[in-house]
């Protein structure tokens, strides 16, 4: 993937652009009109997140998380890349804990003590121990399109795309059910872009770091550091 570059939507194409959110909630990014993007994650049914992106998205969303009052639990086979974050995240509350993958215990989410899972497990994630629950979303990191990618983002309730190749954006837009334009502008968008889409709407949306988050994560990346 080369590096992106802004993509500037129409005014017509802004009136598909709607996600349905909350008053409260994760706040994860600005429209394309400079307005906060607050995502409500937390819902008494099963709510599955797919994100097709970078490291650095899924950590500013599971850090925001954390200051909503959400504990978030990590699954994930690089725990080095996590070990800092969870860090500062904790306060000495196991706010922010990390597991190895297959490994995440029960985790007792309620309405009054919710848990956001996030599953960094490759691009072929194995089935979880922990899944989906009332008052326990998942979100399922995927640093690319993968064969499995379809599958997930088809049983997901929320989708998160950011810059991938040509190829793949042929895939993931009409799977999305994307207009051809906004297919093809998937393979330019912006470091800190993303697309969030539902089945009857999307969004795009600019994650914008504050200077706290900058100072432990960096500014935007599409692209993961080693692990």
């Amino acid at each position: 993937m080369g590096r992106g570059v802004g993509h500037v939507l129409t005014a017509d194409e802004l009136a598909g652009l709607a996600l349905p959110v909350g008053d409260d909630g994760v706040v994860i990014g600005v429209d394309v009109r400079g307005r906060p993007a607050v995502l409500g994650i937390h819902h008494p049914v099963p709510y599955e997140i797919v994100l097709i992106g970078g490291l650095w998205t899924a950590q500013v969303l599971a850090l925001r998380a954390v200051g909503t009052g959400t504990r978030v639990a990590v699954e994930t086979g690089r725990p080095r890349l996590w070990t800092r974050l969870a860090q500062a995240a904790d306060g000495g509350m196991e706010l922010m804990t990390l597991h190895e993958v297959g490994k995440v215990p029960p985790l007792g989410a309620t309405l009054g003590n919710p848990v956001l899972v996030v599953r960094d497990c490759g691009i072929r994630p194995p089935r979880g121990r922990v899944v989906s629950a009332p008052w326990q979303p998942v979100l399922t990191l995927l640093p690319y399109l993968s064969p499995v990618a379809p599958r997930l983002a088809e049983h997901a309730a929320l989708v998160g795309v950011q810059r991938v190749s040509p190829q793949e954006a042929g895939i993931i837009g009409p799977l999305m059910g994307l207009p051809a334009q906004q297919t093809e502008a998937l393979s330019t968008l912006a470091e800190d872009a993303t697309v969030w889409c539902t089945r009857r709407a999307r969004q795009l949306v600019r994650l914008v770091p504050t200077d706290g988050e900058a100072g432990l994560l960096g500014h935007a990346s599409r692209l993961d550091a080693s692990s």
